[in-house]
């Protein structure tokens, strides 16, 4: 059978999957006492940061997401419930996702993680920390839901039909290597409050960092194909529609948030509530930062070294 073309590199036998450039992931799938998760888990001993997707991602979105902490830590990545190879009813609801990342913990016989979670994957990361405390030693969310959230305005029509099915996704694949110029712009335009003026500046960060570049290229492969993503998406959008504000107060554990001020998906209130809300709580507001601010700003790469020292100041003795 032809297998179709993803935008990574995989192999059908250990089915080893390449992110980007030099980081490859090979999922698979164990079985909790809640059902199925799909996992990758790095090699090694240490400590471990477990990543938390945001919507039309996956474990792929994950791996990248915490791909900065590779050198450091032990990375557990996965997909939640409604996305990729873990099926919606091994998790619906936020406590149950919640109590699902614990089992998966068990499954592995590991104690206690750190969690990164970017976007939606906020509602379960925010979730876990407050109802399975003594399995979480420390959390950074990076522009995560915190409250209440729908589609953003800058969501319009044409940017649904783009992200939200798989014709639009070959397209933007196509645009990509055609033209990346026009495809960062349309992520910054749907994901950040720009003026021309600052959308000129950081289209051009974007084109002449390679790690900013090669960052939102494979972000974007990490959206295809949507129709395994879609019903994990939906659920997200169906469970931040009806909270008013996260019981973030109740997590005890040592907590960074970062946020991107002129972030225009998840706002910047999102950041604060939390940072406000959790107990010495530290923050990181990233001055001009869109939605993927920790990894394609120019202050991106400040932001991940201080996300390491807080890391490393933290873990398990």
């Amino acid at each position: 059978m032809k297998q179709k073309k993803t935008g990574k590199k995989e192999t059908t036998g250990d089915r080893k999957i390449e992110i980007m450039k030099g980081v490859f992931i090979s999922p698979k799938i164990i079985k909790t006492k809640f059902g199925d998760v799909e996992i990758d888990l790095t090699e090694g001993d240490g400590p471990v940061l477990m990543g938390s997707h945001g919507g039309l991602g996956g474990i792929d979105q994950c791996r990248a997401a915490i791909d900065f902490a590779a050198s450091d830590f032990r990375l557990l990545s996965l997909s939640r419930p409604g996305f990729l190879g873990t099926p919606l009813e091994s998790g619906k609801s936020l406590d149950e996702q919640a109590d699902l990342f614990a089992a998966v913990l068990d499954e592995l016989g590991i104690d206690k993680v750190a969690v990164f979670s970017i976007s939606a994957g906020g509602l379960a990361a925010y979730t876990f920390a407050a109802r399975h405390p003594d399995r979480i030693w420390a959390l950074i969310t990076a522009d995560s839901i915190s409250g209440y959230y729908d589609l953003p305005e800058t969501a319009g029509p044409v940017a649904q039909m783009i992200f939200l099915s798989d014709p639009g996704q070959k397209l933007l694949q196509k645009m990509t290597k055609a033209k990346p110029d026009s495809f960062i712009k349309e992520i910054f335009k749907s994901e950040a409050y720009y003026t021309k003026e600052q959308m000129k500046k950081h289209l051009d960060f974007v084109l002449n960092d390679p790690y900013a570049h090669e960052f939102v290229t494979a972000f974007m492969n990490t959206m295809y194909p949507y129709k395994p993503r879609k019903a994990g998406t939906m659920n997200d959008v169906d469970i931040s529609r009806t909270i008013h504000h996260l019981p973030v107060e109740k997590i005890k554990c040592p907590t960074l948030v970062v946020h991107g001020t002129h972030d225009a998906d998840v706002k910047f209130y999102d950041g604060v509530y939390a940072y406000e809300n959790i107990e010495n709580a530290e923050r990181i507001w990233v001055e001009e930062g869109s939605h993927l601010c920790f990894w394609i700003n120019p202050k991106s790469k400040e932001a991940q070294e201080y996300a390491l020292d807080f890391l490393k100041r933290n873990m398990p003795k």
